[in-house]
């Protein structure tokens, strides 16, 4: 795994630097190493994994490693916006999660973000290529394992953190239209939020 890209100065702050991935090849852009970040996260992966019983438990360990994660995303977010000010919009809350937050993190903004037809507190975030699983094979008996679930965490942290409690999962989903080799699914991240979050969004529209 190659490098992306290497700060060109000291005076910027590793927090200011995205996650290398695509949309953040420009050798113009502060990344951090993104062979680093694969190894660990592939240690992160194997550590949680030989000490767990079940896949389904593994994925759990996943989401609450990034749940922290994601508190502290959204805290050093909200704080280096000057002009920020609490969300108290659903929508406008996805919307920053799947720009704002996703470019500080991965170097781009989420692909899509989704509202699902038959559920009205069911949304969809959207990655075509979420770095967590572009750079960690997972074994044929491992079935269903999303290591995606990390992302799913931070989600979820982020949410909780600014008063929209949801439980996220990590889905693959089959690519069909698009085409990015040498990956053939993408990652769909359900948000479901809780019934209090739909009931104050309603009140205020």
């Amino acid at each position: 795994m190659n490098r992306l890209s290497a700060p060109t100065s000291i005076s910027v702050n590793i927090l200011d630097r995205p996650i290398g991935g695509r949309g953040s090849r420009s050798t113009s852009e502060q990344t951090v190493s993104l062979s680093m970040f694969s190894y660990l996260y592939s240690e992160i992966v194997q550590y949680h994994q030989n000490r767990v019983d079940s896949i389904s438990e593994l994925e759990r360990k996943l989401e609450a490693t990034g749940y922290g994660v994601g508190l502290r995303v959204l805290e050093l977010l909200t704080f280096r916006t000057k002009d920020y000010t609490r969300e108290t919009s659903l929508m406008n809350m996805l919307q920053f999660v799947s720009t704002t937050a996703w470019k500080s993190l991965f170097g781009k903004a989420a692909d899509s973000l989704e509202r699902s037809i038959d559920h009205a507190d069911e949304y969809m975030i959207v990655d075509y290529a979420p770095i967590t699983s572009t750079f960690v094979s997972v074994p044929a008996d491992f079935g269903g394992l999303s290591v995606d679930a990390y992302i799913s965490g931070m989600i979820g942290g982020m949410l909780d953190g600014a008063g929209f409690p949801a439980r996220v999962t990590a889905h693959s989903v089959a690519l069909e239209d698009v085409v990015l080799p040498p990956r053939k699914e993408k990652a769909v991240f359900l948000v479901k939020f809780a019934a209090s979050v739909l009931e104050r969004d309603a009140h205020l529209s």
